[in-house]
């Protein structure tokens, strides 16, 4: 092991990184973030801000995720949609916790344009931790202030003989480490020669690895980074939850993150981990919205056709997608449970959905013949 953290380095906290070994990746990440802002742009406004709501929402869910806590999805989301002014789902009981997570991104993401400073952290801090008193804290923590003095170290394995992942810049200085941090946030903001995207995955390493606060340095982490990425793209809205794209790998995170900061200032690896998360973010998200372009122009095309209430429902649960059990297409006796009709029914609905250009029918025959959604063509719309 190292003998070294890189904050020990002689040069902390100049980074670099091998601009030639990032810069396809880079260019990939930048062409698609392109791309979906172009697309979201093609999106009617009320699809948008769902859009936007389940971003945020999948945002705030995967950052807590990360640390292992499960949030209640429901109250969140109604905390969400308050503040973005849409419709609130009846009986959803809002948590302080949801209300101060909800408060933390949006301030990070829609006030983009004000500067970092310590009294904000500080008040995000408090966000994160609304009620000190809850069994969320395992430990007493010191609400919207910097750590204390004992050392903070990240350990796993056997009390007696734990394994060290990572320890953080002693105590002493932390607010002179904070501030240069904050100096370099503020200054790279319109720096010509750095891109914005490499710009938030250093922000994330150096603020993670400062590591200010007795408890909430991951999350603030990633606001932070939901923050870079928002001035980046000079625009508060967000179609795609980075987050969500760290826990998936949550180890890679974890391991990526202790070779960085075990290692020199040399962070490309690092920044590789970054762009290559970041870049499947926001291809989920293009898919994702691809499926609400898709189900719109389905509907469009078939807004004369005369369905039935089991017919819309079926071919909601279809356009849907996957995640709903159905990727393979639907099944005659499939589709009987769902619509809750006869077998005679069944085979009926599917005849005149097939007869109107709703479905199609997949290759193999007889019992287990399967029906998917047949799309209208971009050019008969």
């Amino acid at each position: 092991m190292a003998s070294h953290w890189i904050w020990q380095q002689p040069d902390w906290p100049t980074f670099n990184w091998q601009a030639d070994r990032l810069a396809p990746l880079l260019r990939e990440c930048v062409q698609a973030q392109g791309q979906l802002i172009g697309m979201a742009g093609s999106v009617d406004a009320s699809l948008n801000a769902q859009n936007e709501l389940d971003a945020l929402l999948q945002n705030i869910v995967t950052s807590s995720a990360i640390e292992g806590e499960q949030l209640n999805v429901g109250s969140v989301r109604s905390s969400l949609a308050r503040r973005l002014g849409l419709q609130l789902t009846e009986g959803d009981h809002v948590s302080q916790r949801s209300e101060g997570l909800a408060q933390l991104l949006l301030d990070a993401t829609q006030h983009f344009a004000q500067p970092l400073t310590v009294p904000r952290l500080l008040e995000w801090h408090q966000w994160l931790f609304p009620d000190q008193g809850t069994d969320f804290a395992a430990r007493a923590i010191r609400v919207g202030a910097l750590r204390g003095d004992e050392p903070m170290q990240v350990v796993s394995g056997r009390l007696d003989r734990p394994t060290v992942h990572f320890e953080a810049p002693p105590r002493a200085g932390l607010e002179q480490q904070l501030e240069t941090f904050l100096v370099w946030f503020d200054s790279t903001r319109h720096q010509p020669d750095l891109d914005p995207l490499l710009r938030a995955g250093i922000a994330h390493f150096w603020f993670v690895t400062l590591h200010p606060f007795d408890d909430g340095n991951g999350r603030l982490t990633r606001t932070i980074t939901d923050l870079a990425l928002a001035q980046g793209e000079a625009q508060a809205i967000r179609f795609y939850a980075m987050s969500a794209s760290i826990l998936e790998d949550r180890s890679g995170y974890y391991r990526v993150l202790e070779n960085s900061q075990k290692g020199t200032s040399d962070i490309t690896q690092w920044l590789e981990w970054f762009l290559q998360t970041l870049l499947r973010s926001l291809q989920q998200a293009m898919e994702r919205i691809e499926s609400v372009l898709g189900k719109a122009r389905f509907w469009q095309a078939h807004r004369a056709s005369a369905l039935s209430v089991e017919q819309t429902k079926v071919l909601n649960r279809l356009l849907d997608g996957g995640e709903r059990g159905f990727e393979n297409g639907i099944s005659a006796a499939q589709y009987q449970a769902v619509a809750k009709v006869s077998k005679a029914t069944a085979t009926r609905h599917l005849s005149e959905l097939l007869e109107k250009g709703c479905l199609k029918r997949l290759p193999g025959g007889g019992r287990s013949t399967r029906y998917q959604i047949r799309y209208p063509d971009a050019s008969t719309e």
